[in-house]
């Protein structure tokens, strides 16, 4: 019998997965990705993890042993990553009932199949995203959103399903062995600080929350948790949501290889960092009513410490780039410049709307909605990169010395016609 079925796909190693699609010579070598300014490792391939490399480790101190074992190190190539993610989701929505894209690596979506059609879906989904993107994927399917991430991770850990855990499919001492040795912590949802409390009350496995009354969970913890249990049961209780790009905030924040320590250079950071926040605004139909701007100096600094931040709310709510620098300028006036060594910088848009949510009279329209200077830049920054043109002191002919260290980086071959792959026939 057919039933509505909820795969979770997620993306292994996305990252490094990312870059090995355009360098087939990174196939078979280990790999690792680095944060900003290439301070640590963010992600890592199967092969890096296997010679005993880890998330969150400081670049300079694996360096060395990195290259004697011939780890390729990349910087973060965020506009590469995210073209990427952006295919994948477009092929799993030729599959999907419901869709659910959950984060740049991972999406829910439901087909009404039953447990062996699911296995033959599951398997297709899996070869057509390796065949027409080019990622390698894992794939776990379950009657609930918290069961499949729990088969998805199970497909990851045991080899002999092959990256595909149907959870009914899975014989009935295998599932129940999973959710009695399976700590409680291991569950989507489930925070460590959750799950200490949890452990305290002697529900300390998976099974063990399972058996727990839904009402004690919830006067005890909150109905989010009581809807994980419910989920662990096989009864649906956590909703779809299906426009998750409409999120409370957008934030851009970065740390600089060189330390801010002027007005003038300050400036220059927040123009940038404001009007690329607003063409993210653009990108995604949205306006802001509230932003925010921060810089900060590093807590592990000697000398002075300094995190001013300030909040404005804009008269309307807009994506007009040059009301959203104005609004960041604020800042300079409650910063410690000469000194102070600021080290990170950041802009923060809160009240999001969709854009035309609130029409406007027209004398209240601002001149530069009007006229759509925030399409205009959107539209030739993407046309013509990043850099290629801006407003006042964001208006760069050259990449500027505070902007992030990325000596790794790869081409840009999906998004940037100069940096295009080049094939050879030989």
């Amino acid at each position: 019998m057919s039933s509505n079925l909820i795969f979770h796909v997620d993306i292994n190693s996305c990252y490094a997965s990312c870059e090995k699609i355009l360098d087939p010579s990174l196939a078979r070598k280990p790999a690792v990705v680095l944060s900003n300014n290439d301070g640590c490792i963010i992600a890592l391939d199967a092969h890096a993890k296997a010679l005993g490399f880890s998330m969150g480790q400081p670049w300079f101190e694996v360096k060395q042993r990195a290259h004697e074992q011939g780890v390729i190190a990349r910087s973060s190539n965020y506009e590469l990553y995210g073209d990427i993610s952006d295919r994948v989701m477009r092929v799993l929505q030729e599959y999907a009932g419901d869709f659910e894209q959950y984060s740049i690596d991972e999406a829910f979506l439901s087909a009404p199949v039953s447990p062996a059609e699911a296995q033959s879906l599951a398997r297709t989904i899996k070869d057509d995203l390796a065949r027409r993107v080019g990622v390698p994927v894992c794939v776990g399917v379950a009657r609930t959103k918290t069961l499949a991430k729990l088969s998805n991770k199970a497909a990851k850990k045991i080899p002999a399903l092959s990256g595909v855990c149907v959870w009914d499919a899975l014989p009935t001492e295998r599932r129940e062995a999973l959710l009695t040795t399976l700590p409680v912590s291991e569950l989507w949802g489930v925070g460590s600080r959750s799950a200490r409390r949890l452990t305290l009350q002697g529900i300390c496995s998976i099974k063990d929350l399972a058996l727990a009354p839904p009402t004690l969970i919830r006067e005890r913890f909150n109905v989010v948790l009581m809807r994980t249990a419910l989920e662990v049961r096989g009864i649906p209780a956590i909703e779809w949501e299906e426009n998750r790009i409409m999120k409370d905030q957008l934030i851009y924040s970065r740390s600089f290889s060189d330390p801010i320590t002027t007005e003038e250079q300050m400036c220059q950071v927040l123009s940038v960092y404001a009007q690329r926040a607003a063409q993210r605004l653009v990108k995604h139909q949205q306006t802001a009513r509230y932003i925010s701007a921060f810089c900060s100096t590093s807590y592990f600094a000697q000398g002075v410490q300094s995190h001013p931040a300030v909040r404005v709310k804009l008269d309307t709510a807009t994506a007009d780039p040059v009301v959203i620098t104005r609004a960041s300028h604020r800042l300079l006036t409650r910063a410690d410049f000469g000194v102070a060594r600021y080290v990170r910088a950041g802009i923060i848009l809160t009240d999001l709307h969709p854009a035309a949510y609130e029409p406007l009279l027209e004398p209240f329209i601002s001149p530069h909605d009007k006229r759509q200077i925030a399409r205009l830049l959107h539209t030739v920054q993407e046309q013509c990169g990043e850099h290629s043109v801006g407003l006042g002191y964001a208006g760069l002919s050259h990449k500027p010395s505070w902007e992030m260290k990325r000596e790794m980086l790869s081409p840009r071959g999906t998004t940037h016609w100069n940096e295009l792959a080049t094939a050879k026939i030989r």
